[in-house]
């Protein structure tokens, strides 16, 4: 599938803001410093789609990007990020949950998880939340141009292990610097989601 058009459409925080025509959504979900904004604007091929911060947890709106103007990525904040308060970081926290509870156009989650260290319990908690609204998700680790084939294993295990992923849920592997095998993966995310 060919990615030909991406434009920016609204940053929400209520769910009267978020787009209500119908369009399917893939939303993108992570740790404020896993490389989601990376990760968008090189599976789109848009240098500047969606804002690259080097101040983790800059994404504090739900974004929605209309690709192909058939069907939505959804950029949710980022989580985990230390130094911001408690009291923000529950916030997104709802945010997030807003989104996820009931909303119909939402075909599929990406769960992006950084390949060089073991998923955090907000990971965690995050794969479950997905798994309790009844969403397919993808999991992708991110940053795979920063670890060895003899590290890949590895780290395939810890991350399959931590998540408690089956045997015949995928782990895809990604690098927004090299881009290695972004064409299979935009088919694999995008194809299919007026089918789901």
């Amino acid at each position: 599938m060919r990615i030909k058009t991406s434009e920016f459409i609204i940053s929400a925080v209520k769910r009267e803001q978020y787009p209500n025509d119908g369009f399917p959504e893939i939303a993108f979900v992570g740790r404020s410093n896993v490389g989601k904004s990376s990760i968008i604007n090189s599976l789109t091929n848009r240098n500047k789609l969606a804002k690259v911060s080097q101040t983790p947890g800059k994404t504090r709106l739900i974004n929605f990007f209309l690709l192909n103007s058939e069907f939505y990525l959804v950029d949710l904040p980022g989580y985990g990020y230390a130094k911001v308060s408690k009291k923000e970081k529950e916030s997104w926290g709802t945010f997030i949950e807003r989104y996820l509870t009931n909303r119909e156009p939402l075909k599929k989650v990406v769960l992006l998880v950084d390949c060089r260290h073991k998923p955090t319990a907000d990971d965690v908690q995050m794969y479950n939340w997905i798994k309790h609204y009844g969403y397919n998700i993808v999991v992708i680790a991110t940053k795979s141009d920063k670890i060895s084939n003899n590290e890949l294993a590895k780290s395939k295990k810890l991350i399959r292990e931590t998540l408690g992923l089956k045997k015949e849920e995928p782990l895809y592997y990604f690098s927004s610097l090299n881009k290695k095998g972004r064409d299979e993966l935009v088919d694999i995310l995008f194809e299919d989601l007026n089918e789901i």
